[in-house]
């Protein structure tokens, strides 16, 4: 049987607003398999992003843990945590200079046959290379983004809507790219999309959030088209409307 790479148990995070706690993670536990995307879906403000967060220790957790490769997160140096497990940001952003600068802004030492395959992976022109990314397409500045996440050699990465920034006419082909990428290098993927469309085209696993707890999981067609509980029927409502 499969062992996961990540695994979530009771983990929370509570936030005061307003003089009132809230809780915008309540209580997730969740395990995350090797070469596997899984789609976050919910609502807005249902606590996705807040969720994803939690897995690298952008934000702490006020409760439960999270587990990589066995150990405690926390018991990770951060910057380590945060190589093994990248996150992709919904706007890319980059450093000043080249797209060179940004890759070895990631990793130092990079050779150059590792950076012409990076260029490969993330279906970026050689030529782009030594050009600064000011004039970028919001499109090319992703792919940056996306092979200076791959520069680490993450095992899990994190991608928070990572097309709802984008021109629509890019989102075809960044899909097909965190596809790709995730199938070679057999990564674990968790996306986060407030589209349903995308989740299925993409995904293999869906978790849904409502109100920060975890209403339903499984196969993303079955929780999408098919879900089994009330928080699940409704959202599917909501989606139809």
């Amino acid at each position: 049987m499969a062992t996961p790479v990540l695994e979530v148990h009771n983990l929370g995070r509570a936030v005061t607003q307003d003089g009132r706690v809230k809780s915008i993670v309540d209580d997730i536990s969740y395990n995350f398999f090797p070469d596997k995307i899984y789609t976050i879906i919910g609502p807005s403000g249902s606590g996705k992003s807040s969720l994803l967060r939690l897995l690298n220790r952008l934000d702490e957790p006020t409760s439960g843990e999270v587990v990589f490769h066995g150990k405690d997160h926390c018991d990770y140096p951060p910057c380590e945590l945060r190589q093994k497990i990248g996150y992709l940001f919904q706007t890319p952003y980059l450093f000043e200079g080249t797209v060179r600068d940004n890759l070895l802004y990631a990793t130092k030492n990079l050779s150059d046959e590792s950076i012409k395959l990076l260029l490969e992976q993330a279906q970026l022109k050689p030529e782009q290379l030594d050009r600064p990314t000011d004039n970028f397409s919001g499109g090319e500045k992703q792919r940056v983004a996306i092979a200076r996440l791959l520069a680490t050699c993450p095992e899990v990465v994190l991608l928070d809507e990572p097309t709802s920034a984008l021109d629509p006419s890019y989102t075809e082909a960044i899909e097909k790219l965190i596809v790709d990428i995730v199938a070679k290098g057999k990564l674990t993927a968790i996306v986060v999309t407030h589209s349903p469309e995308q989740a299925l085209r993409i995904g293999k696993e869906a978790l849904l959030m409502v109100d920060g707890k975890l209403v339903e999981t499984g196969e993303i067609n079955q929780v999408i088209n098919e879900p089994q509980s009330e928080l699940g029927k409704l959202y599917k409502q909501r989606q139809l409307k």
